[in-house]
């Protein structure tokens, strides 16, 4: 059994960040892209100013007007910008792409030349003219930039503090593999245990304070702790993930190359943890709707409660959530009030395959009213008030009650450290019908590993679909 945290020391949702903060190493990659777009528009300037005086004379807003030089600024810059050739890396060093940019822009603007002023021509001496020394001017812009930022790192200049965790026996290929890049300043190096649940802390508070902006971690030392990518996104350190083999990796993942080899990075929000502080004010919002807007429902429960049989409208019991941290969960009282007491003599009769959840289809517990608030789901409603006190959320892994969270294995526990909810993963994709706790605990994974604002809205809108059609329900 696990120790459960005190409250003077209950920590964060795993998603979350203990304050919002800027992405590490920003300030540089956005000093990095207004050089280069300031090179661009200078280059595109000067293109279109020699095409111009050097071009066939004719008398047009498009060669005279100032207004129309801006906009070929925007279009320009915004195809560049559309087409990656602002991202760091190979991509903005590819000629071949810069140039298909260029040629894309030049026909944009005279599409808009052509339907903005079909009268007034631009001559194509101008518009060639205007074609090539823009193609010119871009590239050698990119080259001197390119050119002087190598110098500069040279000199250790314009280098990204980072931090490698990897087996001892792959290190040194791994540090020359980074050491390619000439990007990349190494300022640690340390082996998969340090990302281990009892050393993860200690690991994150010593990387922030050395100021790492990255973190490069094998496919080896990481396939078994994808989850830990949030503790490094929460912190505002991107990670780049190194891999050994093709492996199935979280689907927020990028690829990019390190030393011209593949590799996969998982980035950090520009704001930390702003994802899951959208998630909380959904929450509350809208459980606090809900509550109103069913408050009804609730009065019309009770009251059929109280008429079926004697007890308590409410039913509480202890269930441990975030953090191990123990909290009483609300629900409507679906069986009778001793049920409690009665289920070490139904142990011999459960259905789930391992035995750590506690599964039987016909319950004699369950009362008359009760069977028809689990076939909806209406026994579950309750719990929105422990969605109002920031106890559990709308979507996550449903909380366990003790007697379960004692048979875990330690791998089990990962689940604990994301707030837990009313519906989730497991509850859309068969509920009950699942007997097999290892399935539920992938289930989980896959929700932590790839969680998104956007992931919970799919799942609310599936738990809508599977509550109407009283899928795995008893």
């Amino acid at each position: 059994m696990a120790s459960y945290i005190p409250v003077e020391n209950f920590k964060p949702d795993l998603r979350s960040s203990k304050s919002l903060s800027i992405q590490k190493g920003l300030a540089i990659r956005l000093i990095r892209v207004l050089i280069l777009m300031f090179l661009d528009a200078t280059s595109l300037f000067l293109a279109w100013g020699l095409a111009t005086y050097y071009g066939t004379p004719l008398n047009s807003p498009w060669t005279n007007n100032l207004s129309l030089l801006v906009l070929t600024l925007i279009v320009g810059l915004g195809i560049f910008a559309a087409t990656g050739q602002y991202q760091a890396g190979v991509r903005r060093r590819n000629y071949f792409s810069l140039i298909k940019a260029v040629l894309i822009s030049e026909l944009l603007l005279l599409l808009i030349a052509f339907l903005y002023e079909a009268n007034s021509y631009v001559s194509r001496s101008t518009f060639l003219l205007s074609c090539l020394l823009s193609t010119i001017f871009v590239c050698v812009g990119r080259f001197v930039f390119d050119v002087a930022t190598k110098l500069a790192r040279q000199q250790g200049i314009a280098r990204h503090p980072v931090f490698l965790i990897t087996d001892v026996e792959e290190q040194e290929a791994n540090v020359q593999l980074i050491e390619k890049e000439n990007a990349y300043s190494i300022l640690g190096v340390n082996n998969p245990s340090c990302l281990d649940r009892c050393n993860r802390e200690q690991t994150l508070s010593t990387l922030q304070k050395m100021g790492i902006v990255e973190v490069f971690i094998s496919w080896d030392a990481i396939k078994n702790r994808l989850y830990v990518c949030w503790h490094f996104q929460t912190a505002g350190i991107t990670v780049r993930i190194l891999p050994k083999q093709k492996e199935v990796l979280p689907r927020n993942s990028i690829f990019s190359a390190i030393g011209q080899v593949p590799s996969h990075m998982i980035p950090a929000p520009i704001v930390t943890g702003s994802g899951f502080w959208i998630k909380r004010c959904f929450d509350l919002c809208f459980s606090v709707i809900l509550v109103l807007l069913l408050s009804p429902i609730y009065l019309l429960i009770a009251l059929l409660i109280k008429l079926d049989s004697p007890g308590p409208v409410f039913f509480k019991q202890n269930r441990i959530g975030l953090h191990c941290h123990n909290f009483k969960i609300w629900k409507f009282r679906t069986m009778v009030t001793n049920a409690d007491k009665m289920q070490a003599a139904l142990e011999s009769k459960n259905e789930n395959k391992d035995g750590v959840l506690f599964k039987m289809k016909d319950d004699p517990r369950v009362t008359k009213v009760g069977k028809f608030l689990r076939r909806y789901s209406l026994d579950e409603l309750p719990q929105l008030f422990n969605v109002v006190l920031g106890e559990m959320s709308l979507v996550g892994p449903r909380p366990l009650p003790i007697r379960d969270v004692e048979k875990f294995k330690t791998k089990y526990f990962i689940r604990q450290e994301v707030l837990p909810g009313m519906t989730g993963m497991w509850q859309v994709s068969g509920r009950s019908d699942i007997d097999d706790f290892e399935d539920v605990i992938k289930l989980d994974l896959d929700y932590i590993e790839n969680w998104s604002f956007w992931l919970d809205m799919q799942i609310l809108l599936k738990t809508v679909e599977v509550v109407l059609q009283k899928t795995g329900a008893y």
